[in-house]
């Protein structure tokens, strides 16, 4: 540490903040995704502490990041936002939905005012006087119920009986008698924290009053204090802005506020008159010494071990922000820190980690090849080494991709809040049934299936959930229901967006599909018919609105999605509800494939998509009309395509005939593709033709073998739906 680091290490006044501004962007960003999570969840009617003090929690720490690093628009708007839910969780209005609308509302100003100090302050600020207005006349009008008293945390009994005299004695009219109390508080980095801790007195009634009497070294601020609070309910206040273990109560002029004192806080390092070590105890305390919670810990409700009145007004630093605190425990024992459980890293470097991994799967593959022609006898050793370097190299590769993926809560997490305030809009009731939020997919398709499914999902709320009074004519619930669900099924992951609506009309799509001139018949199957509204332009609504109509989203939707390697499924029952169906592969980065030759020509074929091989006799293939041949496969007849007609490969030896043929399935339908030999399975890295090249019809990529060569993947979906044309 450098002296000028050392020097300014004691206030932080020289640190250069900006060094942590994206930790506090991503941190704020997930409290307000979790806060608006717990708003949504939210019953009204039977809220209980817990779910308020942790929407609480989330604006705190929101607030605090943001008055530490000075963006005071956002600190203020929080700030109001605490203030509406400190009333709420101390029970002395009862929340309603406008206090959640505003609290959701706020968030997204939050968000939009967070966005622009993270791009440099770039764009004009958005206004939040309305927000600010709005969220002080609900705190102030909000309900008249009064506050039940704060509970206080008891200490825990000693093994021997303690003699506490107790602080104060109630009055004669069995309210309590104000008292002066002197609060030490620090070291305090930045102002703010000791402006914040006086707004506390301002924002909430019958508090009391606090004045700073005096600033010593190390920013250790002085408070004077009249209230009738416990002690235990201005620790929790105080410790919103500053650890407990930097909290010191006494009785002013130098008393103690009470005997009990020292069993609830402790001295600060540099405080006046502190002990070299403040006295707690990791194990049984000897008998008669008063027992001190650990510092940075305390009971929750219920916990085993937790005292019988426990806190209810748990706040941010002792259920979970407390331990963000700088501050050091004077501890005997020396009390080891929690280990972080995870770790963020840029997104580039795993990018790179991939890349890298995927290079030596490429030069693994290369010397497997290359040493097939060795004696096993001569060169044992080397080829053990070999053997090992593939299993390694797979499990590095496995372990590697496992970075990349992420649970679909992820994307889910977004809807419920957009649903709510669409439904809100149209006048609709719907519930928000998700499933499989834990099923994992690669980040890289995870940002880019999400305008998909969002499309998808406001496509439900607004065709296909009814209106209330027609879903009760209809026999239906008022309420309609929309599932997302996710699942894992062999290489791919399918999610389906349903719901109980009103499902597709195919006399309506036919006829909108006969006026814009499309060619169309009455004796098509009803999945052509479903397949008609992803053409672009196409909508069967009669009012165009702001949230549909244009036409203008479902060809996207399939574009997207396609350009995923994905295929898009539609099942409806008129009446009844619909279904679409997303299918993508896990992961566009590494995968497992079949080799097969065509001519001296290489191509992959994902295995995923890969169903069986197998030989077959000439007479077992049928041509029909047009030049197009069928082969019978155990009483089915499917398509056959010849790889080296649609890829045009040249033959030198004309005497050969192919008799091998790869049945692959995509999109629900099976094809088989003729080819002349199967080299075998391995694993590739898939590396982006478009990029590199251009789009190659029926490619979905390319990779590079052992030898060295370029060999093309081949879209399984694409030659699907050729053979159907």
């Amino acid at each position: 540490m450098t002296e000028a680091q050392h020097e300014s290490g004691g206030t932080g006044g020289d640190i250069d903040l900006s060094q942590f501004y994206q930790i506090f962007f991503e941190e704020a960003g997930e409290n307000l995704d979790l806060m608006e999570q717990m708003l949504l969840n939210l019953n009204l009617e039977t809220a209980d502490d817990e779910e308020l003090n942790g929407i609480f929690r989330c604006a705190h720490s929101v607030k605090g990041g943001a008055a530490t690093f000075g963006f005071a628009d956002v600190a203020e708007l929080t700030h109001k936002m605490e203030s509406l839910l400190d009333r709420l969780r101390r029970h002395e209005i009862q929340p309603n939905s406008a206090m959640v609308d505003v609290l959701l509302e706020s968030a997204d100003a939050s968000r939009s005012l967070l966005a622009r100090h993270q791009a440099g302050g770039e764009g004009e600020a958005m206004a939040t006087g309305d927000l600010v207005r709005r969220i002080s006349e609900l705190a102030l009008g909000g309900g008249g119920a009064t506050a039940a008293a704060p509970k206080a945390v008891a200490p825990v009994a000693p093994p021997e009986p303690v003699a506490v005299k107790p602080a104060l004695q109630p009055a004669a009219s069995g309210e309590k008698a104000a008292r002066s109390l002197e609060i030490r508080v620090g070291p305090i980095e930045h102002p703010e924290q000791a402006d914040a801790i006086q707004e506390l007195f301002r924002d909430i009634p019958g508090l009391g009053t606090v004045t700073v009497v005096a600033t010593e070294e190390k920013g250790v601020r002085i408070f004077a204090v009249e209230t009738v609070s416990s002690d235990d309910e201005l620790l929790d206040l105080f410790a919103f802005h500053v650890a407990k273990e930097h909290i010191a109560i006494k009785a002013a002029g130098g008393g103690k506020a009470s005997e009990a004192e020292d069993a609830h806080y402790g001295f600060f390092e540099g405080a006046a008159g502190a002990p070299e070590v403040a006295t707690s105890y990791a194990d049984d305390p000897p008998p008669g010494a008063p027992l001190a919670p650990l510092p940075g810990f305390g009971f929750f409700e219920g916990s085993p071990g937790a005292p019988a009145a426990a806190s209810a007004a748990m706040t941010g630093a002792e259920a979970g922000g407390a331990s963000k605190s700088p501050a050091k425990a004077s501890h005997p024992t020396g009390g080891a820190q929690p280990e972080a459980a995870t770790i963020r890293v840029a997104i580039n470097k795993v990018d790179q980690l991939i890349n890298l991994v995927g290079e030596l799967v490429i030069t693994q593959a290369m010397l497997a090849q290359n040493s097939r022609a060795l004696d096993p006898a001569v060169y044992q050793q080397l080829l053990t080494g070999l053997a090992d370097l593939d299993r390694n190299t797979r499990d590095l590769q496995e372990s590697v991709m496992s970075i990349r993926m992420i649970p679909m809560s992820i994307v889910f997490n977004r809807f419920p809040r957009m649903l709510r305030d669409l439904a809100s809009k149209l006048g609709k009731k719907v519930d928000f049934v998700t499933q499989g939020e834990a099923t994992e997919l690669d980040k890289g398709l995870v940002e880019k299936i999400t305008d998909p499914l969002t499309h998808l999902v406001r496509n439900s709320c607004d065709h296909g959930v009814e209106m209330p009074e027609q879903r009760i004519a209809a026999g239906k619930p008022e309420t309609g229901t929309i599932t997302l669900s996710a699942s894992h099924q062999g290489g791919s992951i399918v999610i389906e967006v349903r719901d109980d609506g009103r499902g597709l009309s195919r006399e309506k799509i036919l006829s909108k599909a006969r006026e814009r001139g499309m060619d169309v018949s009455d004796q098509m199957s009803d999945s052509e018919v479903w397949g008609l509204i992803f053409a672009p332009g196409f909508s069967t609504a009669e009012v165009v609105t702001d949230v549909s109509g244009r036409g203008v989203g479902m060809d996207v939707v399939k574009k997207n999605i396609a350009a995923l390697n994905g295929t898009v499924e539609i099942e409806s029952s008129l009446g009844k509800g619909m279904r679409v169906s997303v299918r993508l592969p896990l992961t566009l980065a590494i995968m497992d494939g079949m080799s097969v030759g065509v001519g001296e020509e290489v191509y992959i074929l994902p295995l995923s998509s890969v169903v069986e091989s197998f030989q077959v006799k000439p007479e077992a293939v049928s041509t029909v009309a047009q030049g197009a041949q069928l082969v019978k496969v155990r009483d089915e007849y499917m398509p056959v395509i010849e790889l080296e007609k649609v890829f045009q490969v040249p033959r030198f030896d004309f005497e050969k005939s192919c008799d091998i043929m790869v049945v692959v399935e995509a999109d629900g339908s099976r094809v088989a593709l003729l080819v002349d030999e199967l080299l075998g399975q391995q694993q590739v890295v898939v590396k982006n033709l478009e990029s590199n090249y251009r789009k190659v019809p029926n490619v979905s990529g390319a990779t590079i073998l052992g030898d060295g060569k370029v060999a093309l993947i081949l879209d399984t979906g694409a030659l699907v739906r050729r053979s159907r044309h």
